[in-house]
């Protein structure tokens, strides 16, 4: 029985660690922290999102200036499936990914709905992408629609920020008691 009852525990850390990295993944995403998004990969571990295919290490220099650009992404993720098989998982997440562009004619949006197709490795304890494909299922584009100077959103004066401005790193309540 206890061999059962310590596999069926060590499923769960294992579950466990993968979402917290795939969490991870996408705060760092949206927060363009390029040390952040390495974590999440392997040294040798691949991304392919099809207009950059190569390292995971190398996506996140590659894609991070590219979403400075923005003025905000949110990626949220949903519909977990992890696979394990021993020290390799197959994990499909679907993701919604909301990006806010500047341009000329006014802002805009670009909503994307898609999943990550994972082959995830766990090597001296850590779970971290091997390989990565990312697969678009449904897109939406537009002129932003966002409203902050009326109505409750006027009241509502907490906003998310990259970096160090965030709350995450400014809320006193968040900070060590001791």
């Amino acid at each position: 029985m206890n061999d059962t009852l310590d596999a069926r525990v060590t499923a769960l850390e294992d579950r466990a660690a993968i979402m917290d990295t795939l969490a991870r993944y996408c705060r760092g995403i949206d927060r363009c922290e390029v040390e952040t998004l390495k974590s999440v990969y392997w040294p040798d571990g691949v991304d392919d999102h099809g207009t950059f295919v190569g390292l995971g290490h190398d996506f996140a220099e590659a894609v991070t200036p590219r979403l400075l650009d923005m003025k905000q992404t949110m990626h949220a993720i949903a519909n977990v499936t992890i696979e394990l098989m021993g020290d390799w998982a197959r994990v499909e997440t679907y993701v919604i990914a909301y990006h806010l562009i500047p341009s000329e004619s006014g802002d805009q949006e670009m909503i994307v709905g898609g999943r990550y197709l994972d082959h995830f490795e766990k090597r001296s304890g850590a779970w971290r992408i091997k390989h990565r494909l990312y697969v678009m299922d449904w897109n939406q584009n537009g002129p932003a629609t966002a409203i902050w100077d009326r109505g409750l959103f006027a009241q509502l004066k907490t906003r998310g920020a990259r970096g160090a401005d965030d709350p995450w790193e400014t809320a006193p309540h968040l900070r060590d008691p001791s």
